[in-house]
């Protein structure tokens, strides 16, 4: 189940009901001819007919059918009520969707997992001229418990019976989930790999009979190991084809995305080729904070204490990857303590400065100020610090008869604000309106917080802005208690009438977090409010000006970090170590400056991903498919806005499944992905074909349109330094123009996805934005096959190397591709397009 207890706050205790009888059939509530057809559905990828959907579960070909099992809500369409849907191909092209396989109850929800064919009836469910289908899954019980569960089916995998001596494999843990389960021919015997998701663990066992388990090894914690490790999957390939050479290959989901290490399996033990350690790039030490002072550093505060700190202090969990005997440690007086600690100023004189850093996932923020006050000469509009709203304010719903609440929100100017959590905190729902005002000033500023759940999508916890009846501008909380200004700026609407209206339509149902807003201090200003400065961050700072800034990964781990110092040599520089963050993880670790010659590399940029974009996550491989080979499909979702995307009454979609190979790149096996064939057999008309378009400073549109494109393309540099393709190019209603850039930056050496422009884009934090991966150029060229749906792009860099899966919500009118070229001219040397039917009736 790819969540976390951190991420989705007790997900786990409110498990509701779902009836056993339960079905989801291949036909739905809705309207037949309106469904697969609705706006964002897409057309060439699985999605269920309605409701929500998360990880691919037990994927097996049998019979000549792929069975796609998947976490499903078979009574809404945001996560809960666990279950597994089931749909069936004979092509990995086209799907029906079939009735709910394995429904949960009120004591247990059924979280992933895998199945397997028992060819020999190990289990004994079946008979040896009659074999079972057996799942293996996690079973997620409303005391918390996450153990390893079994069902088996008798008639191909439609119906499914549940063993009734489970769980089989229990360790009493709450993140104990994911089971994969493959055959291990050498032994005769089960192998299981599951995930020990908060210990960044995997385990292996083995079983004669897939009821009792034995414990083979460990593996883990390796490359990016801050985030929760889950979905595991393990299985063998040749590599560049040769037989004689078979490696192994562990894929491990951590944080929405899959990271995957190459190595060696002898039916116990996973061993990564990858060195077990990392010896960041030589250099010059300019400090390491082991001589028991800091040697002419500046401290501020309490938060650094008067001298390094010698590993872990009192209260703190337990400090690690710090070298030698000392480290800036801010956690003296735990979280609470701020302050900064600023090194001698020095000449810039080497390429990178490298160093280690810890702590808190707070980042440094421009323009942001500590305490940040209203701006100088503003107005204040409601303060909330009254037993009612104010004058003239109207609650309506929940919050008719209610007032401001008594609280002390980090960030908030008093003691009480308008917050949305009464009568039961998130079922509360209503709107609280401020009388009406005349715009006077060019901004209006105020503090929120709370839920991230935008106007537009179901259940909003929203400030909005009216003039003229309309609604003019709006703002979400970040889902957390933490206050923060927001400015709207409304020069334009001076003199005109305006009223400010809270919204709460989010009730807390389906186990949505944050399902409240809290707001104080709207203020009429002339200036924006700057916004506060809770980072926990080491910062260059050049000129009095933050240049470069990192962070920790909200771990007691320090890592390898850099900053790339080449465009300020002969300057001079500080060092800012810097812990104005008071709450969760406020705290910031840092040691081994160091100057040289390259940038060091931290877990992230050493882990290896089976795709770099934002929406490929929980993926798995089908269990015998034909010819041997190994087809993974993933879930074409992000946790960070899943719950948020605009698709109704569905939610989520999965990405084409894809042939794995591995392939010999720079003497390193990497992993390589292609589309499946077949989809080529949703060809329609004929492809349209350009050769040899040279593409000069800005953009160049291409005779190729529509929403669902399957382009193979080969694009030269030239002299340009970023050139690539739009696709799903158009205009905004504001006249704007609308693209998701697919390109090649040639001064970062990466590959990218931007989707700033694409379209719908602010449902949801962090969703616009770019994505991309290192690749080399092949000469001066790089080839991309890209599947252009109606809500997403799959991007296969030079034979698929590299991948990046991204969602994108453009206008349905925005159907034109066009070729760039930043500094330079590029040419397009080949680009076929075709355009693409739809796998829906």
């Amino acid at each position: 189940m790819t969540h976390t207890t951190c991420r989705w706050r007790g997900l786990l205790a409110a498990i509701t009901a779902v009836l056993a009888a339960l079905a989801v059939t291949s036909a739905p509530s809705a309207s037949a001819s309106a469904l697969y057809h609705e706006q964002y559905r897409p057309q060439f990828h699985f999605s269920p007919a309605e409701n929500w959907m998360n990880d691919p579960n037990g994927l097996i070909y049998y019979k000549g059918v792929y069975n796609l099992y998947y976490q499903d809500n078979p009574t809404g369409n945001t996560w809960g009520d666990m279950s597994w849907g089931h749909a069936t191909s004979t092509d990995l092209v086209h799907w029906t969707q079939q009735p709910l396989a394995i429904a949960g109850t009120a004591d247990e929800a059924i979280f992933s997992g895998s199945a397997v064919l028992d060819s020999t009836d190990s289990s004994g469910f079946g008979t040896a001229a009659d074999p079972p289908l057996v799942a293996v899954y996690t079973s997620a019980y409303s005391s918390g418990i996450q153990a390893q569960s079994l069902a088996y089916s008798l008639d191909g995998g439609e119906t499914w019976t549940k063993y009734a001596d489970n769980p089989v494999l229990n360790l009493d843990s709450q993140n104990f989930r994911d089971p994969k389960v493959f055959w291990y021919a050498p032994t005769k015997s089960w192998r299981m790999v599951v995930s020990l998701a908060a210990q960044d663990q995997i385990q292996i066992y083995s079983s004669p009979n897939l009821k009792s388990w034995t414990l083979l090894s460990t593996f883990g914690p390796d490359n990016a190991a801050d985030g929760v490790w889950e979905m595991p999957d393990l299985f063998p390939l040749a590599l560049d084809g040769d037989q004689n050479d078979v490696k192994w290959v562990m894929v491990v989901g951590v944080d929405n995305k899959e990271q995957y290490f190459v190595g060696s399996f002898d039916g116990t033990t996973f061993t990564p080729d990858e060195p077990a350690t990392y010896t960041p790039p030589t250099g010059t030490v300019y400090e390491g904070f082991d001589s028991g002072t800091y040697d002419g550093w500046t401290s501020t505060g309490t938060a650094f204490g008067s001298a390094p700190a010698t590993g872990t202090l009192p209260n703190q969990q337990t400090v690690s990857g710090y070298a030698g005997t000392g480290l800036v440690n801010s956690y003296n007086g735990g979280d609470s303590t701020i302050g900064t600690l600023t090194s001698p100023s020095f000449t810039v004189s080497s390429p990178y400065l490298n160093f280690l850093v810890g702590g808190g996932d707070q980042p440094y923020v421009s323009g942001s100020v500590y305490d940040s006050p209203a701006p100088a000469g503003s107005t204040v509009f409601a303060s909330f610090s009254g037993s009612t709203w104010g004058d003239g304010w109207v609650g309506t719903g929940s919050f008719a008869n209610t007032g401001p609440t008594t609280e002390s929100l980090p960030g908030a100017k008093d003691a009480s604000v308008l917050d949305t959590c009464v009568a039961g905190c998130d079922p509360a729902t209503g709107t609280i309106t401020s009388p009406t005002f005349t715009v006077s000033s060019d901004y209006i500023d105020f503090l929120i917080a709370g839920g991230d759940h935008p106007l537009g999508q179901p259940g909003p916890t929203a400030v909005e802005l009216l003039v003229g009846g309309k609604v003019v501008a709006s703002a979400t909380g970040d889902d957390s208690g933490d206050m923060n200004w927001v400015n709207w700026q409304v020069a334009k609407y001076r003199g005109q009438q305006a009223q400010i209206e809270v919204v709460d339509q989010n009730d807390g149902s389906g186990n949505v977090p944050w399902g409240h807003i809290m707001v104080d201090d709207i203020v009429f200003a002339n200036q924006p409010a700057a916004p506060y400065d809770r980072q926990a961050a080491v910062d260059l700072v050049i000129g009095g000006k933050v240049v470069a800034s990192a962070t920790g990964d909200n771990a007691e781990n320090l890592d390898w970090a850099s900053f790339d110092l080449r465009e300020y040599q002969g300057r001079q520089a500080q060092i800012e170590i810097v812990d104005h963050a008071t709450e969760g993880w406020g705290h910031i670790l840092a040691d081994q400056f160091t100057f040289a010659s390259q940038p060091a590399n931290g877990a992230l940029a050493r882990s290896r991903w089976v795709d770099d974009g934002s929406d490929f996550y929980a993926a798995g491989t089908f269990d015998d498919a034909p010819g041997g080979r190994q087809i993974m499909i993933g879930w074409m979702n992000d946790w960070n806005y899943g719950q948020s995307i605009p698709t109704s009454p569905w939610r989520s979609a999965d990405s084409i499944p894809r042939v794995l190979s591995l392939r010999s790149v720079g003497g390193v096996a990497t992993l390589e992905q292609t589309p499946i064939s077949g989809i080529d057999s949703l060809a329609t008309g004929s492809p349209t074909a350009v050769h040899g378009v040279a593409v000069s400073q800005g953009t160049t549109s291409l005779p190729v349109s529509g929403n669902e494109l399957d382009i193979s393309a080969t694009l030269n540099a030239g002299s340009a330094s970023d050139f690539g393709l739009e696709v799903d190019s158009g205009t905004y209603s504001t006249g704007a123009p609308q693209y998701t850039k697919i390109g090649y930056d040639k001064s970062t050496g990466e590959v990218y996805i931007d989707r700033t422009n694409s379209g719908y884009t602010t449902f949801g934090s962090g969703f616009a934005g770019v994505q991309s991966a290192k690749l080399p150029l092949d000469g001066d060229s790089v080839t991309l096959r890209i599947l252009v749906d109606a809500a997403s792009v799959e991007v296969f860099a030079d034979g698929g190397q590299v991948t990046l899966t991204d969602q994108i919500y453009p206008d349905s009118g925005s159907t034109g591709v066009a070729a760039y070229a930043n500094g330079g001219t590029a040419v397009v040397t080949s680009l076929n397009a075709t355009r693409l039917g739809s796998i829906w009736p």
